[in-house]
């Protein structure tokens, strides 16, 4: 089935009301940070908060905590968040996302690779971590791929087939991890879904999202979301306008050849500028909007709809659904820190994780 294009808030007025319905919420703040900055956030059945934060030579506590009252915890424990690389295989170096899967476990996303540098191979690694008993129980290392050109990004968990998807945007591919084998394989590598458009150069409060040698941010796919049935995956690249998807039966399946796979490839339409996605329980896909400080959700009825609209809204990077109807999101800031600002630092202290109740609105 092919969606419609549509276009995002910014070009709201083209599309047509009935395809940019505004159906703004409040935004909470969950918890501040002072000067370490959030980037992951998961968030339990039971409403258990973890958020993680990358690894900097300045401004870092853990890579991975829990919030309990309000406070800061070490997650699982102090010694996983005491960095040394003689013994990155078995602590956090550069901890990405957090995300919990459908049974409630928790998994945790180390690229290690912090503060840009090339990564550290040993420290590669995809945990999960039982979130009754607080303990990990198996970690990925992703020994197949090559490792030393590696920069992943975002994972998704099918618990009922065994089967992990990640995005890999240095290697421009979509990541399939067989949770029993632990191999794993790259596909859509180089398709022209996951690859930033040529010359999209980022905008943002009316500045080019640039270092000081004039090189312009740039991710290949970044962000996805994968369908609570389990069916779809969503991703796109943050340096192009559109949304893909794809069934996962052909990701899943390794006797495809890669032009076969990529003849699945869905596009869904345009949706600006995002870094963060998520799918909820009804079939709507959550993308942020930096360029426009929002919040937005395509539906099943195939509406983009504002969610939320707020100038606090920085870079929302990661999205988390809580109980209640909450969904938790991460202002990283990145265009404001001192790489993409001829190393003024422009953020707007302290960091913050925030939280919005989502609306019902139509499906």
């Amino acid at each position: 089935m092919k969606f419609p294009l549509y276009f995002s808030l910014g070009l709201a007025a083209a599309a047509g009301p009935a395809l940019a319905q505004q159906l703004p919420v409040p935004l909470e703040e969950v918890a501040s940070f002072g000067r370490q900055q959030p980037l992951g956030v998961g968030v339990s059945h039971q409403g258990r908060v973890f958020v993680t934060f990358p690894k900097k030579k300045k401004d870092y506590d853990f890579a991975l905590v829990e919030l309990v009252n309000g406070q800061r915890r070490p997650y699982p424990n102090a010694d996983w968040n005491r960095w040394d690389s003689l013994q990155a295989p078995n602590r956090f170096v550069n901890v990405q996302a957090a995300v919990v899967d459908a049974t409630d476990n928790l998994w945790v996303l180390d690229p290690s690779n912090p503060d840009d540098e090339a990564p550290l191979i040993a420290g590669i690694k995809l945990v999960k971590i039982n979130l009754a008993t607080n303990k990990v129980e198996r970690i990925y290392r992703f020994e197949d791929l090559p490792r030393e050109r590696t920069g992943l990004n975002d994972v998704r968990v099918d618990p009922g087939r065994q089967v992990a998807y990640l995005s890999e945007p240095k290697l421009a591919a979509l990541v399939v991890l067989d949770l029993k084998t632990g191999k794993s394989r790259l596909v859509l590598q180089g398709h022209k879904s996951v690859m930033t458009e040529p010359g999209f150069v980022l905008r943002i409060d009316g500045k080019e999202v640039k270092d000081k040698t004039g090189k312009p941010f740039s991710s290949n796919v970044n962000g996805i979301a994968l369908t609570h049935d389990f069916k779809y995956l969503y991703y796109r690249a943050i340096n192009q306008t559109k949304l893909y998807r794809i069934e996962t039966e052909y990701l899943r399946n390794p006797a495809l050849s890669p032009a076969e796979v990529a003849a699945h490839v869905e596009t869904v339409g345009e949706d600006g500028v995002s870094h963060g996605m998520l799918a909820d329980d009804a079939g709507n896909i959550y993308t942020s909007d930096s360029p426009n400080h929002a919040i937005q959700r395509v539906t099943p009825a195939d509406r983009f709809e504002t969610v939320a609209h707020d100038p606090r809204l920085l870079w929302p990077d990661t999205f988390a659904l809580g109980p209640g109807g909450y969904l938790y999101l991460t202002a990283t800031q990145i265009h404001r820190l001192p790489k993409w600002n001829n190393g003024e630092d422009k953020v707007e202290y302290p960091f913050r994780l925030y939280r919005v109740k989502l609306p019902q609105g139509p499906k």
